[in-house]
């Protein structure tokens, strides 16, 4: 994508549907004149006279208990600059969609037209009644000290800049651990700091409460190392000065333990990172380019422990990994404020849960056999799952062990639970398999890539890393919608029916017609076919020269689900063939199967499509939990219907005792934990999430899942195939650009697994 095509598709993200990325979405009912009432005259008078009597009441009777002000006067954007209130609002958005989706926090963003410290302040200050927490953003240092500082000794609750305080909590995280790993102690080493910005300065008054000493910090800026004869240095940067002068960046770092760079790319040169002491400890985390690459720093030196601030390589430093669940901990117990305590609190959990085992979730998503405490990861990854029961929890321990909580937690159990709950609205699945695609990218036919959106999907593919597209259609058209999106990319072009691939098509229609001449098909008949986009493009999976194959968005699903059966069919020992779809909802991801192909399946078919459907949630890195549903409870109807699932249930409690699967159910009871439990006590059920559905036929399936897409605009995966020997995926009639990126990623996923699966067959052998 050129320039050009990346600003465009950039401003239409923040434009359409709607302006902005975030709404406010009311949490009470307001169908009825009833609910009106209550919800504001003369209903709304009853908790205001209660906060009147208790001010501490405004948190059991408004939001305020679960809102924060992300609030900046846009002096210190990103990178760019003072660019002025209205235009850092996009970012103060962005930032309230990462508090929500993290951590189910919800933000205002709020945008003050002042450079002046003490109206910045007072305005904070005046509306902060509102708020739960305030998250100061992109505010220039030095203001931005003492605004934080004023705020936090002026307010009673939570205030903290993130761009100071996040990059030093995840940074000391990582210190610690590096530190471990090269068995150095905090009060030896030595340590060269480039940049004495809010960031910089922050990391190193967090190191220092490490234990680091202040006389093994030397500090520089543009200008050079901070020292005593410098008369341009602010009261925060001179408590790093040092009696030196001329001091290079070069010759600080010898024999030096620790480079932490928060300044600018490319400063740090091999021969500077040669000099440095044994293991060398580097945080390179300028952006978007580092102090050093990645790749030459851990080629000049193999004892190397590298972090960056970027996500492609290991040991990102994100402040996401922080921010999120610092206030949330600190929301939870009503702190007073975020302090000292909070933040190496957060700074220790951090840090502890690198060492712990990985789940498979997470090593799937970041294509790892194993991830394990080493010196590729010595500070978590941010799609961890884990994050917000360790930290959050940590922060809220500190805030009440340090005298600042209100509102202290008791069962400690029950909150981990709540903040599980938490996770449920969130799309992180998503982030997961695309992230997971991009380990291993694979060749994708898209077999209708002259349909515009079909095409679009195909660029995100390819500029997204998840896959390498090659692209089935009319050529010409395809090249005119090519220059219409901007999509200049060099990828493979093929219409089938153009002379130029005769001898490819002939080809297949022999080794197609070898296959099915005895049932009735011609040559005459196979090479007609090869000129037909899906028919050629199924022959490409089978000739390997291509991995996966999506197609299907311009066609019925029976016409579509047809040439790929007779070409590529089942794979081995499968007997059925059957497809679920993914579904993002407000609980997390739901599997529902069978949505597209099985019109009245027999008890052993869905027994059949369990078994495939668990090992797609599995492959997902989630345990599968299934409800077998139908219109009955356990034997309640004795309907041929409801019998056929009770029968495949107890075919899989008898051959698949260790899989957690139970029915027949009806729906509301499967979804209801609690409900089950006192009704059912002895179903395996009981107690558990439900993350998977088996309905009893393809019309209560694909109706279910088509209403929640479109009553409830729940975002769909699928219909993913199951039991197909190659990685072929069929988008539903007319499917969204989204969709179909997706799915793409879900096939490319998919390959992976089959080729794996191919690996450790060969290898048996």
């Amino acid at each position: 994508m050129n320039k050009d095509s990346k600003r465009r598709e950039a401003l239409l993200y923040h434009a359409k549907p709607v302006p902005g990325k975030i709404q406010v979405v009311p949490t009470k009912k307001y169908a009825t004149q009833r609910d009106l009432s209550l919800a504001y005259s003369p209903g709304v008078a009853e908790p205001c006279l209660e906060i009147v009597k208790d001010v501490n009441n405004v948190y059991k009777y408004t939001a305020k208990g679960n809102l924060v002000a992300v609030i900046t006067n846009g002096t210190a954007v990103l990178g760019l600059g003072d660019i002025g209130p209205e235009a850092s609002k996009p970012v103060m958005e962005g930032k309230a969609l990462l508090f929500k989706i993290f951590s189910g926090i919800d933000v205002f963003d709020i945008e003050v037209d002042t450079k002046d410290i003490d109206k910045f302040v007072e305005t904070v200050k005046a509306i902060a009644p509102t708020f739960g927490g305030i998250n100061l953003e992109d505010i220039k240092a030095p203001e931005s000290f003492e605004i934080e500082r004023r705020l936090v000794e002026e307010l009673n609750i939570p205030v903290m800049h993130d761009d100071q305080h996040g990059t030093a909590i995840i940074s000391s995280a990582a210190l610690l651990n590096a530190l471990e790993l090269t068995h150095r102690n905090t009060d030896t080493v030595k340590i060269v700091i480039s940049g004495a910005g809010s960031a910089a300065l922050a990391c190193a008054n967090l190191y220092v409460l490490l234990g680091v000493k202040i006389e093994n910090i030397r500090m520089f800026d543009k200008d050079g190392v901070l020292s005593n004869d410098r008369t341009d240095l602010s009261p925060l940067q001179q408590k790093y000065a040092k009696d030196i002068k001329g001091l290079s960046l070069g010759d600080a770092l010898i024999d030096t333990d620790v480079f932490l760079g928060l300044s600018a790319g490319n400063i740090l040169s091999p021969e500077m990172l040669l000099g440095m002491a044994k293991d060398p400890i580097v945080f390179a985390m300028a952006n978007p380019v580092s102090e050093i690459d990645y790749d030459l720093a851990v080629a000049t030196r193999k004892d190397i422990i590298m972090a960056t601030g970027r996500s492609d390589h290991p040991n990102q430093v994100n402040n996401v990994l922080g921010f999120p669940y610092i206030f949330r901990g600190a929301l939870d117990v009503r702190a007073t404020k975020i302090n000292e305590a909070m933040k190496m609190a957060a700074v220790k959990a951090l840090a502890a849960l690198a060492k712990e085992t990985v789940p498979e979730l997470v090593n799937i998503a970041y294509g790892e056999t194993k991830l394990v405490f080493g010196r590729e990861y010595i500070i978590p990854k941010p799609f961890d799952p884990r994050l917000i029961t360790t930290v959050a929890p940590a922060v809220a321990k500190a805030a009440m062990e340090s005298g600042v909580a209100l509102h202290p937690i008791h069962d400690w159990e029950k909150y981990e639970e709540e903040l599980l709950e938490r996770l449920g609205s969130d799309n992180k699945m998503v982030r997961l398999l695309t992230n997971r695609a991009k380990t291993n990218p694979k060749r994708i036919v898209f077999a209708e890539a002259d349909h515009l959106d079909v095409l679009k999907a195909a660029q995100i593919v390819l500029e997204e890393k998840i896959g390498f597209p090659i692209l089935l259609g009319n050529k010409e058209l395809i090249l005119e919608l090519k220059a219409e999106l901007g999509f200049d990319a060099d990828v493979p072009i093929i219409d089938p029916k153009t002379p130029e691939e005769d001898e490819r098509r002939l080809r297949y229609a022999d080794i197609f017609w070898e296959t099915r001449k005895r049932k009735g098909i011609s040559l005459l008949d196979s090479q007609k076919w090869m000129r037909e986009r899906n028919y050629f493009a199924a022959m490409m999976i089978n000739e390997g020269e291509a991995d996966a194959l999506v197609t299907g968005y311009s066609r019925s699903y029976p016409a579509v689900v047809k040439p790929i059966m007779q070409l590529i069919g089942k794979a081995p020992g499968i007997s059925i063939i059957a497809t679920t779809n993914m579904m993002m909802t407000n609980r997390g991801p739901m599997f529902l199967s069978d949505t597209a192909i099985n019109p009245n399946p027999t008890a052993d078919d869905l027994a059949k499509i369990a078994l495939m459907t668990a090992k797609t949630v599995r492959m997902f890195g989630m345990e599968p939990v299934i409800g077998m549903v139908s219109f009955s409870n356990f034997g309640s109807s004795l309907n041929e219907s409801a019998s056929k699932v009770r029968e495949a249930v107890a075919y899989l409690h008898k051959e698949h005792p260790d899989l957690i699967v139970d029915g027949e159910i009806q729906a509301d009871f499967a979804l209801n934990s609690d409900m089950i439990k006192a009704k059912f006590p002895f179903s395996k059920l009981a107690g558990k999430k439900v993350n998977t559905l088996i309905f009893p036929n393809l019309e209560a399936a694909n109706i279910t899942y088509k209403l929640l897409k479109e009553l409830y605009k729940v975002d769909s995966i699928g219909p993913i195939m199951l039991g197909m020997e190659k990685s072929v995926h069929i988008f539903q009639l007319g499917a969204s650009v989204e969709e179909m990126v997706n799915m793409a990623a879900v096939a490319v996923v998919d390959s992976q697994e089959k080729i794996k699966k191919i690996k450790v067959f060969e290898t048996k052998i």
